[in-house]
């Protein structure tokens, strides 16, 4: 006798079953949870809501954002880590949550940063870019910028959006690539430091790139580099810091990823539909409005970039000292 999966799963003996088998069934069987660990509205938010959107279309399921901030990212991503391995709670990762954080708070990170985890797909890159206040720092180019810093060891300062930040922490790359130091001056956000880097309360600073840009547009900043490994595709004229000083290489990443233990079948599909919405000309032009760079890759390549990045920033960390402000 014949008996099929919807009738398999429907009668007793379904219980009975390995839960792997039971699992393949049907998916997505119910809504999907899509955690962000960051408040609504910031970038994460909206770059989550478009996929979701994206992937209700494709699975016939609705696809619901939840944003759970606090403690970094912490609480948002250790419900995901904790979440049945099924395909129905997701999480939108990010450099902060999965490498910078748990490298500063070892004792506090509920969660594996990598193993934690099953990585689905790279969702995009949000890139800074290196600032400086003309009036205090008077180089037109990122040439003239090191070799200014080379010939004021210890004169220069710069701002940050707070200790332990990915803008933080790419400065004290360069600082470490070229082994010429600054003073560091964190502040509380971009939005407070932005105000005293135009007022030259600072010098310089690192910032995200869709905050920092209006400013050198309108002229009252300069922008000499960025601190990406590459030139960005929306700003091809702007070098990369590396070209002249290897060793600095800032990529604010965000990506979909499940619980680990996440079936490998539903890994290679939601990767598929996520990428296809990622190389869709319009939704690649609608992030670089937002400052963003749509990055899709394979499961493999982003578990690859997870386990790099919260290596760098573990070496970068126990290198300088940094502790958690």
């Amino acid at each position: 006798m014949n008996i099929t999966r919807r009738a398999l799963a429907a009668s007793p003996l379904a219980a009975l079953l390995p839960r792997p088998v039971r699992a393949q069934a049907a998916w997505p069987d119910r809504p999907l949870r899509l955690i962000v660990p960051l408040t609504a509205g910031g970038i994460a938010d909206l770059l989550a809501r478009q996929v979701a959107e994206h992937l209700q279309g494709r699975l016939g399921k609705p696809v619901v954002v939840e944003n759970r901030a606090g403690a970094g990212g912490f609480i948002g991503m250790d419900l995901v880590a904790r979440a049945a391995p099924d395909g129905h709670t997701l999480g939108m990762g990010n450099i902060a949550a999965n490498a910078i954080g748990p490298a500063l708070q070892r004792d506090r990170v509920p969660y594996d940063p990598v193993r934690g985890f099953t990585p689905i797909c790279l969702v995009a890159i949000t890139p800074s870019v290196l600032v400086v206040n003309p009036a205090r720092v008077p180089v037109a180019n990122l040439a003239e910028f090191i070799a200014h810093l080379r010939a004021n060891p210890g004169k220069l300062n710069y701002g940050s959006s707070g200790v332990g930040t990915s803008l933080h922490l790419g400065m004290e790359m360069l600082i470490q690539a070229t082994g010429v130091p600054m003073t560091h001056v964190p502040y509380r956000g971009s939005s407070e430091m932005i105000p005293q880097l135009l007022a030259g309360t600072v010098d310089l600073a690192i910032d995200g790139f869709a905050t920092a840009w209006p400013h050198v547009q309108a002229g009252r900043l300069r922008a000499i580099a960025v601190p990406t490994p590459q030139r960005l595709p929306f700003a091809p004229d702007l070098p990369a810091v590396a070209e002249q000083v290897p060793g600095v290489g800032l990529s604010p990443w965000h990506g979909i990823m499940g619980p680990a233990g996440l079936p490998a079948p539903i890994v290679q599909r939601l990767n598929s539909d996520i990428v296809a919405h990622l190389r869709d000309p319009a939704v690649v032009q609608r992030m670089a409005g937002l400052g963003a760079v749509a990055a899709p890759n394979t499961p493999e390549a982003f578990a690859t970039m997870m386990a790099q990045e919260a290596a760098t920033f573990r070496a970068l960390i126990d290198r300088t000292g940094i502790t958690a402000g």
